[in-house]
Formats: structure tokens, sequence, C-alpha cells
């Protein structure tokens, strides 16, 4: 089984007041394809940093990620856009789904920023659909949506490229106790019969009977509790 992401001595700093601060300190993680990590720690630890760095938003002053096996460093900026696009599926806070799509349309947008075709576009948008459970909404607004519908549209729209890793940011932060726990499970099944490598930060600690391993992020590095 291999890791699809690995980061390996990744180190964030910058100047803060003329004193150096380290935000993450030689962290190392690896996630294997099929599992689901979640990353804990306190406001101001550095998940935010740690995401972004994940998922090729940011660049660390350090060390290097490694995307099914290959360094994602060095690429410029439309090669780094690119391998977001194809490798990496976010999910975040809000679900951030556009206002005047319907659904099939958000991961339609998402099928032709890679260049997919339309015919294998329409197939994968029905079967991600039925995976969630939510053909029947797929030609409704995001505003007609509850706030689980949209987590789930979000899943759909992050599996739509077939990306290597997933990245899920405080998933459940908006929802109740039921749904947020329905849309970790759901992604959790998606995560094993698709084999992704998936990393959810997340403060609920409900959820974390859905996850493979449960990491904490501290004086910049992760470690199992």
């Amino acid at each position: 089984m291999s890791n699809r992401l690995e980061m390996h001595d990744i180190t964030h700093a910058f100047e803060d007041g003329g004193s150096k601060r380290t935000i993450l300190d030689k962290l190392e993680l690896k996630v294997k394809e099929g599992e689901l990590v979640a990353v804990m720690g306190p406001s101001g630890s550095g998940k935010s940093t740690f995401l972004s760095i994940a998922g090729a938003l940011l660049e660390p002053t350090k060390g290097q990620v490694l995307l099914d096996g290959k360094p994602i460093q060095g690429k410029g900026k439309q090669g780094i856009a690119d391998l977001r696009l194809q490798k990496i599926g976010f999910m975040f806070q809000s679900a951030n789904l556009i206002p005047y799509l319907k659904v099939d349309e958000q991961l339609m947008l998402i099928a032709k920023l890679a260049g997919m075709d339309q015919g294998q576009a329409a197939k994968r948008i029905d079967e991600l659909l039925e995976k969630v459970g939510l053909s029947h909404r797929r030609r409704a607004y995001a505003e007609k949506l509850s706030g689980g519908e949209r987590q789930r549209v979000a899943i759909a729209r992050a599996l739509m490229n077939d990306p290597a890793v997933l990245l899920a940011d405080e998933p459940t932060a908006s929802l109740d106790a039921e749904r947020g726990l329905d849309v970790v499970r759901m992604l959790a099944a998606q995560v094993k019969e698709q084999r992704k490598s998936a990393v959810m930060v997340t403060h609920d600690e409900r959820v974390l009977p859905f996850v493979d391993r449960v990491l904490f992020l501290k004086n910049g590095k992760l470690a199992a509790e």
C-alpha cells in the first residue's frame, strides 16, 4: 500500500517584529491510500499553515511535499495550479459552493477546468451524486440545499477529478451533530472505496471514531498522543 501524501522535514517560519516565529518545525507525515487522518490542535498551533502547505497553496520555508511519490516543489505557478486541480481535492468549513450554479453544474465546472471529456464528466457526475445520495437534488441551487447537503456536494466536487489526496478543513464546523457525523461517515467511506489519502483538520471529537488515525499538532510537530 503506497503513501499518496508525504511531508518531510516541513518547516515554516517568518519574521515577526524583529524576532523569528517558527510555525511548523521539521514536521513529518505519511498518509497511506485508503487512510483518513484527523489532525487536531489548539487555535494558533499552525493547522491552517499545515493544510495550506499539504495542499500546495503555500510553500514551506524548508522541506518537501510528495504526492504519489513525486515532489510538488519547483513546478512554477501554472504547474502548481494544474497539480492542485488534478491531484488534490479540497473541502472547506463552509462548502464554498458557487451560488448561481446548480449541483451538477458545480461538479461540471471542476471537470471543465481540468479539461475532462464532457461525456466522461457527465458519467462521473451521475456516479458521484449517487454515492453521496444527491441524485434527486442535481438541479437544485446551493441556497436550496441544507447544510449537510451542501457538504455532501463538496465531497462529490472534491472527488470529481479523481485526486490522489483529499484535504478537509473543519468540514463539520457549520453543521449540527447528526449532519456532521453523516458527512464524515460519508467522507470516510469514499476515502476507503476510492483509495484516497485524506487529512481532516478538526476540533470535533465526535467524528474521531470514523478516522483511522488521530494526530496532534503541537510545537510545530505532528504526534499521536
